[in-house]
């Protein structure tokens, strides 16, 4: 295996609530390295750019809503298959569902306002780094 990067967003409802820093240590226990890190805001155009591939789904107009309602905490992650390794940690989209440990199961109130986004290809890990990070940003 190679080192590989991955993108991931702790959501409005995370840092509302104060559990960035726990998410991040879980994060980093799981072996990832912080290559990039920031704390912003979308607006909805932003919010309706990036998520613009789930624009015919019936949820779009809620997740817009959902991920401007406050900061968020955008990371590039690094670590040996970084993409699956992520999505282990964070869990199913449904904390309902979400093993027991996961960012999910521990911290997401619903499928809806689940916490965490973390890329799910490295292809779309490479769009999605690009959408909120230059090249120069990235350690």
């Amino acid at each position: 295996m190679s080192v590989e990067r991955t993108f991931s967003i702790i959501k409005p409802d995370a840092v509302a609530a104060g559990q960035a820093g726990e998410i991040l240590a879980m994060i980093q226990k799981a072996g990832f390295t912080i290559v990039g890190l920031r704390m912003t805001r979308l607006s909805a155009a932003e919010a309706q750019g990036f998520y613009a591939v789930h624009k015919e789904r019936p949820f779009y107009s809620g997740l817009v809503k959902f991920m401007t309602e406050g900061p968020i905490i955008v990371m590039a992650l690094e670590r040996e298959d970084a993409v699956k390794g992520l999505r282990e940690v964070m869990g199913a989209t449904n904390p309902a569902n979400a093993a027991e440990g996961t960012v999910r199961k521990r911290f997401a109130a619903n499928i809806e306002r689940n916490c965490i986004h973390g890329s799910d290809a490295p292809e779309t890990a490479a769009v999605e780094l690009a959408f909120f990070f230059r090249t120069s940003e990235l350690l």
